[in-house]
């Protein structure tokens, strides 16, 4: 994994969002390797994990209805129809679907019995493996309803002008498109040693995985090249007499940005680690607790560092950053998608609580532990030890506020959501930071990075409940500033 993370993390800036196809390509690969590679999809998964282009598949990930995307719970009407051969017929309408070129796609669907009744909520979610096309290279069943536009797809509004972004997956399909299932051939993932009808969502959980995994990937990647062209801009580009590397605003600027994304790097580097170990079963319990708190946690932070980071660098290069023709502001393009795809920041922070919830409180403990763990080293360094003091200090904070979770009940906990994942993510990114730091070999960069990491608010959690973000009257708070003079609170809608 750390191999093909150093590859993607080169290749995805110029990827023109490729990289989106090989995610889920990836995920599928993994869905379907975890339930025992069943013979119907082994062709599929010979050609999804092929290094041959000739034989190589790409996959899509059809979830999202018209209801809703993260509630597939409750948001799905697809219904599967049995044949007689055992195969399935799905009918129903993907209201927006990832890869609509792709070669096969992994999509859920509620089984009908021959009564016609369906099981709602999620466990009556069954995960169907369906061909895209036939043999005859017709599309299989699907009729397209409509193509989307989106910030990634032919063209988007950008200022006030109607511009071409020519950032869309191979073949030239866009990434957005409303297919109709009528009778499209599908394969029920239920025999065998595959997982039991119902067990839809529990088993494309690792398409999740990966998929947010590979965001990391993109967003941390699209921070660093930004940083990287804003660094050679600053010496060629002149301001004032002088190139902007000699004015010394500009360049705490790109410092402030520089030390974001080696946090962001290193959090996606221990991720990719985590991740190898558990593919080959050498991960002890504690790495992978580590690993299932990290994924969502990664994911929803380097998400918004990319979006913040990203603009911050068109302003590096003044009106050029704005100008379609340097392709600049596709970059930023490109970084609003990471905290949308595959869950929003608040659909995340609240997977960090069902993992919370779900291990018993086992994945925190493990955070605990790893955290003090890395931080030993460090704490000798002279250089090091204020930093590494207060991180200690935050996490004494933060085992404070866990202590005191079960007082709040589960919709003050929801509340906290937000800030408790940026807490993890800003801690464990300086646990990372100070432990590259304190190698034998580590540079005077290294240890001002981690310094300068470590001087953030590394527990926005503690000062939210100080001021009350979190008690019993904070939510009709929220409710009467949002919809103040609204006629939502005054009964007329």
């Amino acid at each position: 994994r750390v191999y093909q993370v150093a590859k993607l993390y080169l290749y995805a800036p110029s990827a023109g969002i490729f990289t989106s196809s090989v995610a889920m390509s990836d995920g599928a690969a993994k869905v379907i390797e975890s339930l025992g590679i069943p013979r119907p999809v082994q062709e599929a998964y010979a050609n999804l994990t092929s290094r041959d282009p000739r034989k190589f598949w790409t996959s899509g990930q059809w979830m999202t209805e018209r209801k809703g995307g993260s509630d597939v719970a409750n948001g799905t009407e697809t219904v599967a129809r049995e044949l007689p051969d055992g195969s399935y017929t799905l009918h129903g309408l993907k209201w927006f679907t990832s890869a609509a070129d792709s070669d096969i796609s992994l999509t859920l669907a509620r089984v009908m019995t021959a009564e016609g009744q369906v099981k709602q909520g999620s466990k009556g979610l069954s995960l169907f493996y369906l061909e895209t096309r036939d043999k005859e290279g017709k599309l299989n069943g699907i009729q397209i309803q409509r193509l989307k536009e989106n910030e990634m797809g032919k063209e988007h509004a950008f200022g006030k002008k109607k511009v071409s972004v020519n950032s869309v997956p191979a073949r030239g399909s866009y990434t957005g498109a409303d297919p109709v299932m009528n009778a499209a051939w599908s394969k029920l993932f239920f025999k065998g040693k595959i997982s039991a009808e119902g067990r839809g969502v529990a088993s494309i959980a690792n398409m999740l995985t990966i998929t947010r995994f590979h965001n990391v990937i993109s967003a941390v990647a699209g921070m660093r090249r930004i940083i990287t062209m804003a660094r050679d801009y600053a010496t060629k580009r002149e301001a004032f007499g002088k190139p902007l590397k000699e004015h010394p605003l500009h360049i705490q600027t790109l410092a402030r940005m520089e030390v974001q994304v080696r946090g962001a790097f290193l959090l996606l580097m221990e991720m990719s680690r985590l991740l190898g170990l558990e593919e080959t079963n050498m991960a002890t319990e504690q790495e992978q607790h580590i690993l299932r708190l990290l994924t969502p946690v990664a994911k929803l932070y380097t998400g918004k560092q990319a979006i913040a980071v990203i603009s911050e660098g068109l302003e590096c290069f003044g009106g050029q950053g704005y100008m379609e023709d340097t392709g600049l502001p596709t970059a930023f393009r490109d970084a609003q998608v990471m905290t949308i795809w595959e869950g929003t920041t608040n659909i995340l922070s609240l997977d960090v609580l069902r993992a919370l919830i779900k291990s018993q409180g086992k994945v925190l403990d493990a955070f605990f532990s790893s955290a003090q763990a890395k931080l030993e080293a460090a704490f000798s360094l002279s250089e090091l030890k204020p930093s590494v003091q207060a991180v200690q200090s935050t996490l004494h904070k933060l085992g404070q506020f866990v202590q005191k979770a079960g007082s709040r009940g589960e919709a003050g906990m929801q509340l906290a959501a937000r800030d408790f994942a940026y807490t993890l993510a800003r801690i464990y990114g300086g646990v990372l930071l100070l432990e590259y730091a304190s190698r034998p070999d580590a540079s005077t960069t290294d240890i001002i990075a981690a310094q300068r990491w470590c001087h953030q608010d590394l527990c926005p959690i503690d000062k939210e409940e100080t001021i009350g973000s979190y008690n019993t009257k904070s939510p009709f708070l929220d409710l009467s500033l949002v919809y103040d003079g609204s006629p939502v609170l005054q009964g007329k809608l």
